[in-house]
């Protein structure tokens, strides 16, 4: 896999301000200072029962991973654990214990303000989870959720979660139509209703939160957010897979980035941000399993993107074209006179050479009042340096990362339409994605990685 440098590159390239770590790498961690981006660090399941049962091996694990690195490194989160209930029973016992360790290695620091502890779960640690409002956690995971709770609700943390509504889908046998699971538009008469609140569930994703939520509040906690620390869908898949595709884990994430970035919420708590990251950065290709546990990232090991992201709805600068271009066009569903007058304006005082628009010049046609102020509104954009600001026109336009260029028309910063991206510049380390790789560490750098979204659309990674 890349190696760190490599990895930062990428990141700052893409405007990715959140990473995960699967552990602590050293490597990465120092490779990540002074960046500014959010990392969550992570104790390995492996280490979990040593640390539940010492409290000193939890006070140096902190000192080597966090004290040493804060505040040059921005740590703001330590994972304890992966889905430790589901995968490591014989851990659980002490998982508390280990959380609670952590923390108090945080407060000696005079850090626990700064970072907070939770450990992932899976969901599938909810049952029946629709309707939403009749979810409730599996009752044998009670005495460490209990526990738990009382932990994230006195700290100020978050129940952190896993959704993967791929899965969901693939085990429904068909109860599940694709589309819900894609965040695809559904007809009203499609929608899933929840018989108890009337809430209606346009996709899976919100269904799963308000699960959690529901759920906890089963146990008369109600006032815990959840943060979603892995969704995402594979891009390719075995041959009873039919459904990892490329088209589809673009959609998937595509959506679930506009989703979350217009604050729509979910049905129960409406307005409120669900802070994603997306599973994951980079493709495994030395990976077992089934074709799709390889096919997760939105790029290969060279950095290259194994799909473009559909973001012209969401109104932010994000893309994973590694030409890192962005344009600015014509929001959706614009008032045409708002627009006509934001074009005048573009084209008089805000000086945009416009010419090229005239009869028979190469971006008149389509001869309409989008397709001309989309050429303007970019041009102006791209001579004011592409501050977010030099994108409004009156609230009528928006960032977007598709090109908008066509035929011969094409538009300041656009990289042709020959389908080649802009060169990535980060240092070629001519790395290999396998075992035998140059690159160890103390730990392996494998690096899963997850976008994060919140209300700002940033990026986020997840680092194993």
């Amino acid at each position: 896999m890349p190696h760190p440098t490599q990895v930062v590159a990428l990141l700052k390239a893409q405007q990715i301000r959140h990473v995960r770590l699967y552990d602590a790498d050293q490597a990465m961690l120092l490779a990540l200072a002074k960046t500014g981006i959010q990392v969550a660090v992570t104790v390995p399941n492996e280490e979990i029962l040593a640390i539940g049962q010492s409290n000193s091996t939890a006070a140096n694990w902190v000192s080597r991973n966090v004290v040493a690195h804060y505040p040059a490194t921005n740590i703001t989160a330590i994972c304890v654990g992966s889905e430790v209930l589901t995968t490591l029973p014989n851990a659980a016992k002490v998982l508390v214990s280990a959380i609670k360790y952590i923390h108090s290695a945080l407060v000696a620091s005079n850090l626990d303000r700064q970072v907070k502890v939770s450990t992932p779960l899976s969901s599938s640690i909810i049952l029946d989870s629709f309707p939403p409002s009749q979810a409730f956690f599996n009752r044998s995971l009670n005495p460490v959720l209990v526990p738990l709770l009382d932990f994230l609700q006195s700290t100020g943390s978050y129940l952190m979660l896993n959704i993967y509504p791929y899965y969901d889908y693939m085990q429904s046998n068909g109860v599940i139509p694709l589309d819900y699971a894609l965040f695809k538009s559904l007809p009203p008469n499609k929608e899933a209703v929840d018989s108890n609140t009337l809430l209606h569930y346009t996709n899976v994703f919100d269904a799963m939160v308000d699960a959690a939520y529901f759920a906890m509040a089963f146990l008369n906690y109600t006032n815990i957010p959840v943060v979603v620390t892995e969704s995402g869908w594979p891009s390719k898949g075995g041959s009873n897979e039919p459904d990892a595709t490329v088209d589809n884990a673009n959609t998937y994430n595509s959506n679930l980035i506009k989703h979350v970035f217009n604050k729509t919420g979910t049905p129960k708590h409406p307005g409120i941000d669900v802070s994603t990251y997306i599973y994951e950065l980079y493709n495994e290709d030395m990976k077992s399993g089934p074709l799709s546990e390889k096919n997760w990232g939105l790029f290969d090991a060279n950095g290259t993107p194994i799909y473009i992201l559909h973001l012209t709805e969401s109104g932010a600068v994000l893309a994973n074209d590694t030409s890192n271009n962005t344009f600015c066009i014509a929001k959706d569903g614009a008032d045409p006179k708002m627009l006509q007058a934001a074009l005048d304006w573009a084209c008089g005082p805000g000086k945009v050479e416009c010419s090229p628009l005239l009869q028979g010049q190469p971006c008149y046609e389509p001869d309409n009042v989008i397709a001309h102020a989309n050429y303007a509104f970019d041009t102006y954009y791209h001579k004011m340096g592409k501050t977010p600001d030099a994108c409004d026109f009156n609230g009528v336009a928006t960032i977007s990362t598709s090109d908008p260029s066509h035929g011969s028309c094409l538009f300041p910063g656009s990289v042709g339409k020959n389908g080649t991206l802009g060169n990535f510049t980060a240092p070629s380390m001519n790395s290999t994605n396998s075992d035998s790789s140059a690159y160890k560490f103390s730990c392996d750098l494998r690096i899963r990685s997850l976008l994060m979204v919140t209300g700002f659309l940033l990026w986020g990674v997840v680092l194993l």
